[in-house]
This record gives structure tokens, sequence and C-alpha cells, in this order.
């Protein structure tokens, strides 16, 4: 079986689905590789680096869709809702596609992914689950944006991020907090702890306070009673407005009093909720700044503008999309790790053997034989039950 490789088309994106130092774990499994010539270039991965690992190179997309028995993107149609529609007339009918889809984003882009005929499988629905720890892209480039946003914030601040002192007097330590203890809040509480921040952080799940004392910060705790914080898999389930009302209330004070504020709650086929209000962000200080996480999902800001900087009243507002994009060549060496462990999963002898009744495999297809057979995204979509043929 052959695995392509095209350019990443969405605009701004550098990452790349492979890096050339997977390519001989799939060589073992029996895959071999084609790329499109400098598909990873933007990631500082050379032509020569992939063809010296066994890749071979071709000259455009499609001659990667039409040689390719599975191909591998970042952000395929779905997530790469610019430019992704372009390649949905280069695919084939029993073809299989791995990367990034949105399965929860428009409806129109995932009936037509599945109208093609093409199998697909959305690696950001990859269950929480030990065994596909090692597979878990969105936690892998969740863990780059947790980073890149303290490092944002330290280049915009005013003020330097660790207590200092020197002939000229003591420098405070910056005071930082994160809203929202996922995986990409974690990895800012401790870039920023590195950088010598005081953190403090908050949470609805009442289960994340120990990771993140071990990591050295203070655990906001507001008197709320939250029922069901979380869903099966660790994520937090969305509250109600009352609760959201509530919450900013008394979040308030703990924001005015921050120099930065990295948010980063998302719920899973929702829009993020609002947790900072324009009013909680005129009382900070003037050059203070907010990176807001969920700006791709509408913010947890009121004043965020996705994609954009913006100044409300003195205070920075970061609204970035897609920070790990901005680490390619790290983001790509991670996220070529999670597919070829995946691809390890489903292929066998050089083709592909998904193990029956598999939760790895029956949680992230998405698509196969001209239908959305994913049970979730049906359900999120409000599709019919697929019929004991269909299925």
């Amino acid at each position: 079986m052959i695995v392509g490789v095209p350019t990443e088309t969405y605009p701004g994106e550098r990452r790349v689905a492979l890096v050339p130092t997977a390519l001989p774990n799939l060589k073992k499994i029996g895959l071999d590789v084609i790329i499109e010539s400098q598909a990873g270039t933007s990631s500082g991965y050379r032509d020569s680096d992939y063809t010296d690992k066994g890749a071979r190179l071709v000259n455009s997309r499609e001659e990667v869709f039409a040689e390719a028995d599975i191909v591998l993107q970042v952000l395929a149609y779905g997530s790469n809702d610019v430019n992704g529609q372009q390649d949905v007339r280069l695919y084939r009918k029993g073809q299989t596609l791995i990367g990034f889809l949105r399965p929860y984003g428009a409806k129109e882009a995932v009936s037509e992914i599945a109208a093609s005929g093409i199998t697909s499988f959305a690696v950001e629905l990859m269950p929480r689950i030990t065994r596909a720890q090692s597979m878990d892209a969105l936690s892998s480039m969740s863990t780059i944006s947790g980073y890149k946003a303290v490092i944002l914030a330290a280049d915009t601040v005013p003020r330097l991020f660790p207590m200092m002192t020197t002939a000229a007097g003591t420098v405070t330590p910056a005071r930082v907090l994160v809203i929202g203890a996922g995986v990409a809040g974690l990895q800012a509480i401790a870039t920023a702890r590195r950088l010598g921040a005081v953190v403090s952080a908050y949470d609805l799940r009442p289960a994340v306070k120990e990771q993140i004392q071990s990591l050295g910060a203070r655990f906001v705790e507001l008197p709320l009673e939250t029922k069901d914080a979380q869903d099966a898999g660790g994520y937090a389930k969305a509250q109600d407005e009352a609760f959201y009302q509530k919450q900013r209330e008394l979040l308030g004070n703990v924001v005015a009093e921050s120099d930065v504020v990295i948010t980063t709650a998302v719920v899973p086929g929702k829009k993020a909720p609002i947790l900072v209000t324009e009013a909680m962000v005129n009382r900070m200080a003037p050059g203070s700044v907010i990176v807001d996480l969920a700006a791709e999902r509408g913010g947890n800001t009121e004043v965020t503008h996705p994609g954009e900087r913006v100044v409300v009243n003195g205070v920075n507002v970061i609204g970035s999309i897609n920070l790990a994009s901005s680490v390619p060549y790290h983001a790509s060496q991670m996220y070529a790790r999670n597919l070829t462990t995946f691809l390890a999963h489903l292929v066998k002898d050089g083709k592909f053997f998904p193990r029956e009744n598999d939760e790895i495999t029956r949680e992230t297809l998405l698509t196969q034989g001209g239908e959305i057979v994913n049970e979730r995204v049906r359900q999120f979509f409000q599709l019919p039950a697929l019929t004991a043929a269909s299925a």
C-alpha cells in the first residue's frame, strides 16, 4: 500500500503530516511513502531528507491523490475551510484519508467527504484511553499551543516574568492566570512557571486540582456547584448560563489582579463559553495580556477577535488560531509520531487490518461507504441511526 503526503494548503499552515524519521517505521509495516515535492520545506525538512529515508517524490498534489491508497494530512477538508474543498474532486472511492477533519464543524463538509466514497478517520476523535495516548494528535498539538501561548504573552506584556534581584532593586514576578487545565492549560502552567512567573489556575473540574498544584501553581477555588463537570473522555462539559454568570462574577477579582490571562476552555462540538467579559477586561491594568486559545471556537472572552490582536482599554487581547503551526518542526514531528502509531494499529503486513469491535478504530472512523458512520457525529447532526445493512 502507498501512503501519500500532499502539501498543506490552509493559509499560513507550515506543518507536514510526515517527517523523514517516521518513514522507516512505516516501511516495517509494509507501507511505501510518496510525498509532494517541497511539502516539508516550511517545517524545516528538505526533499532530500525524505528520499534518503526511502520516500518517492512526486511533482503535484494530483499525483499524490491519484497514487496513494492512504492520504495523510494535517488540516484536511473540514478543518481546512479555506482551500480544503478543492481536494474533494481528487478523492477516490475506497481511498483512505487521515487527518484533522473537524467532524463537529460544518455538516455540509462532512457530508461531502462521505459522499465521495472515501474512508476517513478524524484524529481529533481519538478516545482518551491509555493505549491510544501515543496516537492522540489533539493532545500533541494542544501541548504546543499551551507552550506558545505563554511565549506570546511574555513577548507582549511590558514586564519581566521572573523575579530578579539586581543592583537597581528587586523586580517582582509577573502574575499569570490560566483558565482551563486541560492539556494546553497544563502546558501553559508549566511553561509560565519555568519562566519564573507566579501562576494561578482555575478549572471547573475539581479533579484537576492535584495536577495544577503538582506544577507549582495555585488552584483557584470558587464556591460553585458543578454537576457532571466532565464527560467520559475527560473533557469539560458545557454548563448552563446561570453557572457561567456566577463563575464570571467570582473570577472577576482574580482576572483583575493578573498581568497575563490564558484561556483554554473549549467544549467539543460547541461554541466556546464566555468566561471573561469586557467589564472584567476593563478592570485589568494597562499593558496586561490575554491569550485566548479558544479563539477558533469563538473565544472565551467577549472581546476576542479570532485570528487578530486587539487592544481593549489598554489590554492586549491575542486571538491567534492554529498556534501549533507556528512551531512547525516539532509540531510535525509529534504529529507524525501520532499518525505512524495509528497506522501501525490499523495496518498489518501492508494491508488494512482493523480489529473487530476495536474502540480506537470505531471512535475515529468518520465516513465509509458513502455514509457518515461515526455514531457520535451522527447524533450531533441529528441524523437517523444507520440501518444494520449500512452499518
